[in-house]
């Protein structure tokens, strides 16, 4: 369907064409109407046009490799979508689809050679699209990266939070068990055998005053590195959220399919009983 000057100026990128301009833009260019649900193209296609969405949704999306939809645009009124793959003449990375009743401008590499001859400042605009789609990429590649919890929290631990962590792995070992009773017992042994001449005799008040300073000091350090493992169990909950949401997204998307397919089905099965309802009619 031919295209109306009007249209073009509700969209962003042609909206500084003088009327002569848009007219013979709009005379390039083609809308087109897609159906809820419709393949506007597919991973593999070439991309020989790209599209301005108009009014509708449309989902721009792609599959990793645990073969997971993962939605990388949903452009808005006014927005483009496949235009790299246009731009370069290559077989598109991703897959668009209209999510409800869409109207489309289909816009093509010439149609932008034509733009750009008349409005070279328009460049600017498309180099937008392609810096806002590419920081999408990005964000998506950081969300989306597996993070491990242990490697997240050791970059950003201090230099006290370390030593807390070693003080608490060695305080809670049987090395620091063990010589801790060889230092007491040798401790009191040898203030005993002393007697009078010991420095800390019975009831051994100097060592009270150091087990209780050693108290008072490993506490709050154990303490301590216990925060940071509760920060690593916080993390650990988020990435296991995170992953049993995309699996609770993948299952409701093949319930979806499913209850598709079996509207199909069901629709098949009904025009086969009255196709065959109708035959013997007929004869």
């Amino acid at each position: 369907m031919a295209c109306k000057p009007e249209v073009l100026r509700n969209i962003p990128l042609f909206a500084l064409l003088d009327d002569e301009e848009a007219s013979v833009l709009a005379s390039q260019v083609e809308l087109k109407t897609f159906a809820p649900r419709e393949r506007i193209y597919k991973t593999g296609d070439f991309g020989a046009e790209a599209y301005v969405v108009i009014s509708g949704k449309v989902k721009v999306f792609t599959v990793d490799e645990d073969q997971q939809e993962v939605v990388i645009d949903e452009p808005a009124n006014g927005e483009f979508f496949g235009f790299a793959s246009m731009l370069e003449k290559t077989p598109h990375q991703t897959s668009a689809v209209a999510e409800e009743e869409s109207e489309c401008l289909e816009v093509s590499r010439d149609d932008i050679a034509v733009l750009l001859s008349r409005k070279p400042m328009a460049g600017m605009d498309l180099l937008t699209t392609l810096g806002r789609q590419v920081h999408a990429a990005q964000g998506l590649v950081r969300v989306r990266a597996s993070r491990n919890p242990n490697e997240l929290i050791e970059t950003e631990a201090t230099s006290g939070e370390r030593i807390a962590d070693a003080v608490a792995r060695f305080g809670g070992s049987w090395t620091f068990i063990i010589w801790f009773a060889i230092v007491l017992i040798g401790y009191t042994a040898l203030n005993v055998v002393l007697d009078k001449r010991s420095w800390d005799p019975y009831p051994f008040i100097l060592l009270n005053l150091f087990l209780s300073m050693l108290a008072s000091v490993q506490a709050p350090v154990i303490m301590m590195s216990q925060n940071r493992q509760d920060t690593k169990d916080r993390l650990r909950s988020e990435l296991d959220f995170d992953v049993n949401r995309r699996a609770e997204t993948e299952i409701q998307g093949l319930s979806r399919k499913l209850n598709l397919l079996d509207d199909k089905l069901d629709d098949l099965a009904e025009m086969l009983r009255k196709e065959g309802n109708e035959s013997p009619v007929g004869n």
